[in-house]
Protein backbone atom coordinates (compact mmCIF):
# COMPACT_ATOMS: atom_id res chain seq x y z
CA UNK A 1 0.00 0.00 0.00
CA UNK A 2 1.35 3.60 -0.92
CA UNK A 3 2.06 6.26 1.75
CA UNK A 4 1.54 9.25 0.55
CA UNK A 5 0.66 12.99 1.78
CA UNK A 6 1.99 16.67 2.54
CA UNK A 7 5.14 17.94 3.67
CA UNK A 8 3.41 20.31 5.44
CA UNK A 9 2.61 17.92 8.02
CA UNK A 10 6.35 15.35 7.88
CA UNK A 11 9.20 17.09 6.40
CA UNK A 12 11.32 15.37 3.74
CA UNK A 13 13.86 14.23 6.12
CA UNK A 14 11.23 12.93 8.20
CA UNK A 15 9.60 10.74 5.43
CA UNK A 16 12.81 9.47 4.58
CA UNK A 17 14.24 8.52 7.76
CA UNK A 18 10.67 6.57 8.65
CA UNK A 19 11.21 4.82 4.97
CA UNK A 20 15.04 3.82 6.68
CA UNK A 21 13.74 3.35 9.94
CA UNK A 22 11.22 0.56 8.72
CA UNK A 23 13.49 -1.14 6.10
CA UNK A 24 11.50 -0.38 3.20
CA UNK A 25 12.24 -1.08 -0.45
CA UNK A 26 10.19 1.12 -3.10
CA UNK A 27 10.31 4.41 -4.72
CA UNK A 28 9.80 7.64 -3.13
CA UNK A 29 8.85 11.08 -4.75
CA UNK A 30 8.56 14.19 -3.99
CA UNK A 31 7.18 17.16 -5.87
CA UNK A 32 6.71 21.28 -5.17
CA UNK A 33 5.72 23.39 -8.15
CA UNK A 34 7.57 22.07 -10.88
CA UNK A 35 10.31 20.25 -9.39
CA UNK A 36 10.27 16.46 -9.15
CA UNK A 37 12.29 14.02 -6.60
CA UNK A 38 12.83 10.62 -6.91
CA UNK A 39 14.58 8.57 -3.57
CA UNK A 40 15.10 4.94 -4.63
CA UNK A 41 15.47 2.60 -1.51
CA UNK A 42 16.59 -0.94 -0.87
CA UNK A 43 15.86 -2.78 2.44
CA UNK A 44 16.01 0.91 3.85
CA UNK A 45 19.13 1.90 1.80
CA UNK A 46 19.48 4.98 -0.25
CA UNK A 47 20.72 2.95 -3.99
CA UNK A 48 20.05 6.03 -6.60
CA UNK A 49 17.90 9.50 -6.71
CA UNK A 50 17.44 9.36 -10.88
CA UNK A 51 14.93 7.56 -13.07
CA UNK A 52 15.93 4.80 -14.99
CA UNK A 53 17.11 4.86 -18.38
CA UNK A 54 18.55 8.83 -20.00
CA UNK A 55 16.86 12.08 -19.50
CA UNK A 56 18.13 15.77 -20.64
CA UNK A 57 17.85 16.24 -17.41
CA UNK A 58 19.16 13.31 -15.29
CA UNK A 59 20.69 14.26 -12.57
CA UNK A 60 24.12 11.90 -12.52
CA UNK A 61 24.26 13.20 -16.18
CA UNK A 62 23.78 17.18 -15.30
CA UNK A 63 26.60 15.82 -12.17
CA UNK A 64 29.45 14.30 -14.41
CA UNK A 65 28.98 17.63 -16.61
CA UNK A 66 29.08 20.27 -14.38
CA UNK A 67 32.54 17.88 -12.77
CA UNK A 68 33.74 18.08 -16.31
CA UNK A 69 33.98 14.43 -16.58
CA UNK A 70 31.24 14.10 -19.57
CA UNK A 71 31.21 16.46 -22.16
CA UNK A 72 27.96 17.57 -24.16
CA UNK A 73 29.62 15.52 -27.26
CA UNK A 74 29.58 12.64 -25.51
CA UNK A 75 26.08 13.03 -23.59
CA UNK A 76 24.49 13.75 -27.06
CA UNK A 77 26.58 10.30 -28.05
CA UNK A 78 24.70 8.43 -25.31
CA UNK A 79 21.52 9.95 -25.48
CA UNK A 80 21.40 8.91 -28.96
CA UNK A 81 22.58 5.16 -27.85
CA UNK A 82 20.33 4.77 -25.30
CA UNK A 83 17.18 5.73 -27.22
CA UNK A 84 18.32 2.58 -29.34
CA UNK A 85 18.99 0.35 -26.65
CA UNK A 86 16.74 0.86 -23.61
CA UNK A 87 19.84 0.56 -21.27
CA UNK A 88 20.47 2.53 -18.17
CA UNK A 89 23.05 5.40 -18.40
CA UNK A 90 25.08 4.22 -15.84
CA UNK A 91 25.33 0.91 -17.74
CA UNK A 92 26.20 2.24 -20.71
CA UNK A 93 29.37 4.59 -18.69
CA UNK A 94 30.11 1.46 -17.06
CA UNK A 95 30.13 -0.94 -20.49
CA UNK A 96 31.21 2.05 -22.58
CA UNK A 97 34.41 2.51 -20.02
CA UNK A 98 33.86 6.64 -19.61
CA UNK A 99 34.59 5.67 -15.98
CA UNK A 100 35.60 2.72 -14.69
CA UNK A 101 33.35 1.47 -12.16
CA UNK A 102 34.87 2.04 -8.91
CA UNK A 103 35.01 5.75 -10.19
CA UNK A 104 31.30 5.65 -11.36
CA UNK A 105 29.92 4.18 -7.93
CA UNK A 106 31.84 7.33 -6.44
CA UNK A 107 30.26 10.02 -8.64
CA UNK A 108 26.86 8.53 -8.22
CA UNK A 109 27.14 8.77 -4.09
CA UNK A 110 28.21 12.58 -4.52
CA UNK A 111 25.27 13.07 -6.92
CA UNK A 112 23.11 11.69 -3.96
CA UNK A 113 24.20 13.56 -1.65
CA UNK A 114 24.32 16.66 -3.42
CA UNK A 115 20.57 15.97 -4.47
CA UNK A 116 19.59 15.41 -0.73
CA UNK A 117 21.12 18.29 0.67
CA UNK A 118 18.80 20.47 -1.60
CA UNK A 119 16.19 17.84 -0.91
CA UNK A 120 16.19 18.41 3.02
CA UNK A 121 15.35 22.17 2.42
CA UNK A 122 11.90 21.61 1.04
CA UNK A 123 8.97 23.07 3.33
CA UNK A 124 6.03 22.64 1.24
CA UNK A 125 5.33 20.05 -1.41
CA UNK A 126 3.83 16.40 -1.84
CA UNK A 127 5.56 12.93 -0.89
CA UNK A 128 4.06 8.98 -2.12
CA UNK A 129 5.90 5.71 -1.12
CA UNK A 130 4.92 3.19 -3.45
CA UNK A 131 6.34 -0.28 -2.32
CA UNK A 132 5.54 -2.13 -5.58
CA UNK A 133 7.60 -0.09 -7.78
CA UNK A 134 11.73 -0.89 -6.99
CA UNK A 135 14.94 0.06 -8.66
CA UNK A 136 15.25 -2.06 -11.56
CA UNK A 137 18.98 -2.24 -12.13
CA UNK A 138 21.83 -3.78 -10.11
CA UNK A 139 22.82 -0.79 -7.45
CA UNK A 140 26.26 1.00 -7.81
CA UNK A 141 26.16 1.87 -4.36
CA UNK A 142 23.53 1.61 -1.22
CA UNK A 143 23.95 4.70 1.10
CA UNK A 144 22.98 4.05 5.17
CA UNK A 145 19.87 6.52 5.17
CA UNK A 146 20.87 7.79 8.73
CA UNK A 147 24.54 8.55 7.50
CA UNK A 148 23.05 10.32 4.10
CA UNK A 149 20.63 11.99 6.17
CA UNK A 150 23.63 13.48 9.10
CA UNK A 151 25.69 14.31 5.63
CA UNK A 152 22.84 16.52 4.00
CA UNK A 153 22.05 18.31 7.32
CA UNK A 154 25.58 19.13 8.07
CA UNK A 155 25.94 20.46 4.27
CA UNK A 156 23.22 22.40 5.05
CA UNK A 157 24.40 24.20 7.82
CA UNK A 158 28.16 24.89 6.32
CA UNK A 159 26.30 26.15 3.12
CA UNK A 160 25.25 29.24 5.75
CA UNK A 161 28.90 29.80 6.77
CA UNK A 162 29.83 29.65 2.83
CA UNK A 163 26.96 32.35 2.54
CA UNK A 164 28.91 35.03 4.79
CA UNK A 165 32.24 34.26 4.07
CA UNK A 166 31.68 34.14 0.30
CA UNK A 167 28.95 37.03 0.17
CA UNK A 168 30.46 38.91 -2.46
CA UNK A 169 31.10 36.27 -5.83
CA UNK A 170 33.32 39.00 -7.08
CA UNK A 171 35.83 38.75 -5.02
CA UNK A 172 39.55 37.63 -6.96
CA UNK A 173 41.02 34.56 -5.43
CA UNK A 174 44.86 33.94 -5.27
CA UNK A 175 47.32 31.57 -4.00
CA UNK A 176 48.68 32.80 -0.84
CA UNK A 177 50.68 30.21 0.09
CA UNK A 178 51.68 26.35 -0.21
CA UNK A 179 50.35 23.91 2.54
CA UNK A 180 52.96 21.70 4.33
CA UNK A 181 54.33 19.03 2.03
CA UNK A 182 52.76 16.76 4.87
CA UNK A 183 49.95 18.57 4.66
CA UNK A 184 46.54 15.68 3.25
CA UNK A 185 44.66 17.37 0.90
CA UNK A 186 41.64 15.94 -0.63
CA UNK A 187 41.02 15.42 -4.53
CA UNK A 188 38.36 18.49 -4.79
CA UNK A 189 41.67 21.28 -3.13
CA UNK A 190 43.82 19.62 -5.37
CA UNK A 191 41.36 20.31 -8.40
CA UNK A 192 41.14 24.34 -7.07
CA UNK A 193 44.97 24.79 -6.83
CA UNK A 194 45.56 24.61 -10.75
CA UNK A 195 41.92 26.78 -11.07
CA UNK A 196 43.15 29.87 -8.42
CA UNK A 197 45.30 32.12 -10.57
CA UNK A 198 44.57 36.09 -9.17
CA UNK A 199 42.45 36.59 -12.09
CA UNK A 200 39.66 34.53 -11.44
CA UNK A 201 36.75 35.55 -9.20
CA UNK A 202 34.86 33.50 -6.92
CA UNK A 203 32.15 32.61 -8.88
CA UNK A 204 34.60 32.40 -11.74
CA UNK A 205 36.67 29.63 -9.66
CA UNK A 206 33.28 27.77 -8.70
CA UNK A 207 32.43 27.48 -12.22
CA UNK A 208 35.58 26.79 -13.52
CA UNK A 209 36.06 24.10 -10.87
CA UNK A 210 35.33 20.13 -12.12
CA UNK A 211 33.04 20.14 -8.97
CA UNK A 212 29.53 20.38 -7.52
CA UNK A 213 28.91 24.02 -6.08
CA UNK A 214 28.77 22.43 -2.95
CA UNK A 215 32.48 20.58 -3.11
CA UNK A 216 33.85 24.02 -4.55
CA UNK A 217 32.45 26.11 -1.86
CA UNK A 218 33.61 23.86 0.72
CA UNK A 219 37.19 23.29 -0.15
CA UNK A 220 37.63 26.99 -0.98
CA UNK A 221 36.36 27.72 2.50
CA UNK A 222 39.04 25.49 4.08
CA UNK A 223 41.59 26.86 1.80
CA UNK A 224 40.78 29.93 2.95
CA UNK A 225 40.97 29.03 6.45
CA UNK A 226 44.60 27.49 5.82
CA UNK A 227 45.90 30.63 4.77
CA UNK A 228 46.73 28.76 1.44
CA UNK A 229 44.84 31.33 -0.73
CA UNK A 230 42.82 34.43 -0.12
CA UNK A 231 40.68 37.38 -1.40
CA UNK A 232 43.13 40.35 -3.94
CA UNK A 233 40.55 42.57 -4.72
CA UNK A 234 37.42 42.20 -6.91
CA UNK A 235 36.20 42.71 -10.45
CA UNK A 236 32.93 44.29 -10.58
CA UNK A 237 29.89 42.40 -12.72
CA UNK A 238 29.81 42.85 -16.53
CA UNK A 239 33.65 42.63 -16.54
CA UNK A 240 34.81 39.13 -17.00
CA UNK A 241 37.73 37.18 -17.78
CA UNK A 242 37.88 33.80 -19.89
CA UNK A 243 36.48 31.37 -17.51
CA UNK A 244 38.12 27.44 -18.98
CA UNK A 245 37.15 24.07 -17.25
CA UNK A 246 39.09 21.58 -16.94
CA UNK A 247 38.40 19.21 -19.97
CA UNK A 248 37.06 16.27 -19.88
CA UNK A 249 39.23 12.81 -19.69
CA UNK A 250 39.59 10.63 -22.98
CA UNK A 251 37.14 8.61 -23.67
CA UNK A 252 38.88 5.45 -22.76
CA UNK A 253 41.66 6.73 -20.46
CA UNK A 254 42.14 6.65 -16.97
CA UNK A 255 42.70 9.38 -14.69
CA UNK A 256 46.11 8.48 -13.88
CA UNK A 257 47.57 7.95 -10.82
CA UNK A 258 47.34 10.28 -7.81
CA UNK A 259 50.87 11.14 -7.51
CA UNK A 260 50.70 12.51 -11.24
CA UNK A 261 47.52 14.69 -10.94
CA UNK A 262 49.39 16.43 -7.96
CA UNK A 263 52.34 17.09 -9.75
CA UNK A 264 50.49 18.74 -12.87
CA UNK A 265 48.40 21.00 -9.77
CA UNK A 266 51.57 21.31 -8.35
CA UNK A 267 52.70 22.80 -11.94
CA UNK A 268 49.77 25.46 -11.93
CA UNK A 269 50.17 25.80 -8.05
CA UNK A 270 53.75 27.48 -8.53
CA UNK A 271 52.21 29.16 -11.40
CA UNK A 272 49.44 30.86 -9.52
CA UNK A 273 52.12 31.40 -6.67
CA UNK A 274 54.25 32.99 -8.90
CA UNK A 275 51.66 35.59 -10.85
CA UNK A 276 50.74 36.48 -7.06
CA UNK A 277 54.04 37.62 -6.19
CA UNK A 278 54.99 39.29 -9.48
CA UNK A 279 57.70 36.73 -9.45
CA UNK A 280 60.15 38.16 -7.16
CA UNK A 281 63.77 37.59 -6.82
CA UNK A 282 63.11 33.26 -6.63
CA UNK A 283 62.36 33.20 -10.04
CA UNK A 284 65.09 30.71 -11.45
CA UNK A 285 63.81 30.55 -14.83
CA UNK A 286 66.83 30.55 -17.78
CA UNK A 287 66.16 34.01 -20.03
CA UNK A 288 68.38 36.01 -21.49
CA UNK A 289 69.63 39.11 -19.08
CA UNK A 290 67.24 41.93 -21.14
CA UNK A 291 64.00 39.72 -20.35
CA UNK A 292 64.98 39.80 -16.81
CA UNK A 293 62.05 42.23 -16.26
CA UNK A 294 59.44 40.30 -18.55
CA UNK A 295 57.88 38.95 -15.54
CA UNK A 296 55.31 37.21 -17.52
CA UNK A 297 57.93 35.39 -20.29
CA UNK A 298 59.70 34.29 -17.20
CA UNK A 299 56.86 32.72 -15.41
CA UNK A 300 56.01 30.89 -18.58
CA UNK A 301 59.74 29.53 -19.40
CA UNK A 302 59.58 28.66 -15.85
CA UNK A 303 55.74 26.71 -16.57
CA UNK A 304 57.48 24.74 -18.92
CA UNK A 305 60.59 23.58 -17.38
CA UNK A 306 58.43 22.05 -14.45
CA UNK A 307 56.02 20.29 -17.07
CA UNK A 308 59.30 19.12 -18.65
CA UNK A 309 60.81 17.68 -15.51
CA UNK A 310 57.46 16.38 -14.23
CA UNK A 311 57.23 14.38 -17.54
CA UNK A 312 60.78 12.78 -17.02
CA UNK A 313 59.53 11.98 -13.45
CA UNK A 314 56.67 9.64 -15.04
CA UNK A 315 58.11 8.78 -18.73
CA UNK A 316 61.98 8.25 -16.92
CA UNK A 317 63.09 10.36 -19.98
CA UNK A 318 62.87 14.39 -21.08
CA UNK A 319 60.10 14.79 -23.73
CA UNK A 320 61.72 14.82 -27.53
CA UNK A 321 59.56 17.64 -28.01
CA UNK A 322 57.83 20.83 -26.08
CA UNK A 323 54.40 19.15 -27.80
CA UNK A 324 54.71 16.20 -26.24
CA UNK A 325 53.25 17.98 -23.26
CA UNK A 326 51.09 19.72 -25.00
CA UNK A 327 49.60 15.72 -26.14
CA UNK A 328 50.07 14.39 -22.82
CA UNK A 329 47.97 17.09 -20.93
CA UNK A 330 50.58 18.48 -18.57
CA UNK A 331 49.87 21.86 -20.51
CA UNK A 332 47.51 23.13 -22.46
CA UNK A 333 48.51 24.03 -25.92
CA UNK A 334 48.60 27.70 -25.59
CA UNK A 335 51.36 27.44 -23.23
CA UNK A 336 53.73 26.73 -25.32
CA UNK A 337 53.93 30.10 -27.32
CA UNK A 338 54.84 32.76 -25.87
CA UNK A 339 53.86 36.14 -27.72
CA UNK A 340 57.10 38.15 -28.20
CA UNK A 341 59.25 35.53 -28.02
CA UNK A 342 60.67 31.96 -29.44
CA UNK A 343 60.58 28.79 -27.39
CA UNK A 344 63.64 26.96 -27.98
CA UNK A 345 64.05 23.45 -26.57
CA UNK A 346 66.69 20.69 -27.08
CA UNK A 347 67.68 17.39 -25.04
CA UNK A 348 71.24 17.50 -25.07
CA UNK A 349 73.14 13.60 -26.31
CA UNK A 350 72.34 11.24 -23.71
CA UNK A 351 69.50 12.32 -22.88
CA UNK A 352 70.45 13.25 -19.00
CA UNK A 353 69.70 17.08 -19.30
CA UNK A 354 67.96 19.61 -22.07
CA UNK A 355 68.48 23.19 -22.90
CA UNK A 356 64.84 25.64 -22.87
CA UNK A 357 66.06 29.16 -23.90
CA UNK A 358 63.72 31.95 -24.77
CA UNK A 359 64.61 34.87 -26.83
CA UNK A 360 62.77 37.87 -28.64
CA UNK A 361 61.01 37.30 -32.10
CA UNK A 362 62.92 39.98 -34.09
Amino acid sequence: MALQGNLRDFSAMEILQLVGSQKKSGCLVMEWNTERFVVWVNDGRIVSTRQPGLSKDDPLARFLRQANRLSDEQFRGLMQIQKESGRDFEELLATGLYLEKEDLAMFVERQVLDDLSRLVRWENGTYRFDPAVNWPNEPLISLSMEGAMIEAARRVDEQKRFVSVFRDPHQILVVHDLPDPDEPLSEEERELFGIVDGQRTVAEVVAAAPLSEYEAYESLHRMLESKWISFVGRRDPGITTPVTPIAPPRRRGPRGPAWLREGAVAAAVVAAISMASLFSASMQAKVEPDLANDVYAAARVRDLRLAVDLFARERGEFPHRLVDLADDRWIEPSELVIPGYVVTYQVHAGGTDYELTLTRDR
